[in-house]
């Protein structure tokens, strides 16, 4: 779970956000970061397409939940559903299902597994795991009920599309969504309303979000690490650091420490990216951008050691 401040972003440079330990052991405001300090000075002589850091705006660094859940919706293709039985006992089967362009689901139940009374009442829950490294969820809540005969050839194709098979257009059954619950990494939860869920888009990274991820964690370790020295605050000193998931607004990072124990950060990208390409870019101009600070900052370091050394 993050405890995130207000984005203090550039036209360049990435907003900055405070990370909680998953543990929920609180800690105290960061102390000054010197390397954030030199960020805004290296930004303000040597960027000129940086703009002067009195230019700071408020924006959003992370999707909408309601862009979450569809997300989710999207990536994954097995879940949960919940209804209840004839005899009125609450029953959860495994399923498989699809979604339309709304982000209704979209299942193919058969004999064996339509065991819910008259009562239409269901919810279907569905996991995503990032990477290995956390667990987003969504629960569809809604009405379970046979779709409309001009729907049924549609929904065919869509199934066929995503699973490659043929169905039986009698077995083809539809969750009318009601409202959707968040959940994101078992902990925070976000009631999203039904027309907040529909008018949402999936995010445009999604299909290569993990393959970009992996890759990032094997190739550019020490680039990650060095994120953390120049775009996250903190008061202790990290082990390990890798990146958990990437959307179209930034990344999220899993910060190991000794001391401390774990945490997540927010790293925000300078401006939305749309594609694969994009993202990569972003990256490779924030990460140049953090070496070329860190860079400086152990210049001027040297030169203060130096200056000491002659007074002394």
């Amino acid at each position: 779970m993050l405890l995130q401040t207000q984005s203090l972003a550039t036209h360049f440079a990435p907003s900055l956000t405070f990370s909680k330990p998953i543990t929920k052991t609180q800690f105290t405001p960061p102390k000054p970061n010197p390397f954030r300090q030199s960020l805004f000075r290296a930004l303000k002589c040597s960027l000129s397409v940086v703009l002067e850091p009195m230019h700071l705006e408020l924006r959003r660094n992370k999707p909408f939940p309601a862009e979450v859940s569809r997300t989710i919706m999207e990536l994954a293709s097995v879940g949960t559903l919940s209804t209840l039985t004839e005899e009125n006992w609450p029953l959860g089967i495994g399923v498989r299902f699809a979604v339309d362009e709304e982000g209704t689901p979209v299942l193919c139940l058969n004999a064996s597994n339509r065991q819910f009374s008259i009562d239409k009442r269901s919810s279907l829950h569905v996991q995503l795991e990032q990477c290995g490294l956390r667990t987003t969820q969504c629960t569809i809540q809604g009405s379970l009920d046979k779709p409309e005969d001009r729907m049924v050839l549609k929904l065919h194709s869509l199934w066929k599309k995503r699973f490659g098979e043929e169905v039986d257009e009698d077995l083809i059954y539809v969750v009318a969504v009601e409202r959707v619950l968040q959940i994101e990494n078992f902990e925070d939860c976000v009631w999203v309303t039904s027309s907040d869920y529909k008018n949402a888009q999936p995010d445009p990274l999604r299909d290569f979000a993990e393959k970009l991820v992996n890759d990032i964690n094997t190739n550019n370790m020490e680039d990650v690490n060095r994120f953390c020295n120049i775009y996250v605050d903190l008061d202790f000193q990290v082990s390990e650091a890798k990146v958990i998931w990437v959307d179209r607004l930034g990344f999220d990072m899993r910060l190991f420490s000794p001391q401390k124990g774990v945490f997540e950060a927010r790293v925000p990208f300078p401006s939305e990216v749309m594609d694969e390409k994009g993202a990569k870019s972003t990256f490779n101009c924030m990460s140049q951008l953090a070496w070329e600070v860190e860079k400086n900052f152990h210049v001027l370091d040297f030169q203060k050691v130096k200056q000491l050394k002659q007074i002394s």
